[in-house]
């Protein structure tokens, strides 16, 4: 009897602690650059989420997770807007003067389970 009601406790156990999830939060961060666009009133939206690039550079602008087009956005607000419903906060913004305009830089982070982050 008592090997029995051992082998039960042993085995809960086990499956308890098999079905326990890490709980560990992690922050992670990303960088957003603004652009705006030629002839038009919207902006481009470039993310960097410190990914490995690609040598030549590849196209790191935010797309549709559905259809793979590029998502267009009509406002640097409108931009952010999608980052915060997405979870993201908004850490800290900064412009940088180029040859005729500024481009924005806006750096985000959020606590993701350290089992999501690969």
């Amino acid at each position: 009897m008592k090997k029995l009601i051992f082998t039960i406790v042993l085995f809960t156990s086990i499956a308890l602690t098999a079905l326990a999830q890490d709980t560990t939060m992690v922050e992670q961060y990303c960088k957003m650059i603004v652009t705006g666009r030629v002839l038009s009133t919207k902006v481009n939206i470039d993310l960097d989420f410190g990914d490995e690039r690609k040598l030549f550079g590849g196209d790191t602008r935010l797309k549709d997770d559905l259809t793979g087009k590029l998502k267009k956005f009509n406002s640097t607000v409108d931009a952010l807007n999608y980052m915060g419903a997405q979870g993201w906060t908004l850490i800290n913004a900064f412009p940088i003067k180029e040859v005729d305009s500024f481009v924005y830089h806006y750096y985000f982070k959020k606590l993701f389970r350290k089992s999501e982050i690969n």
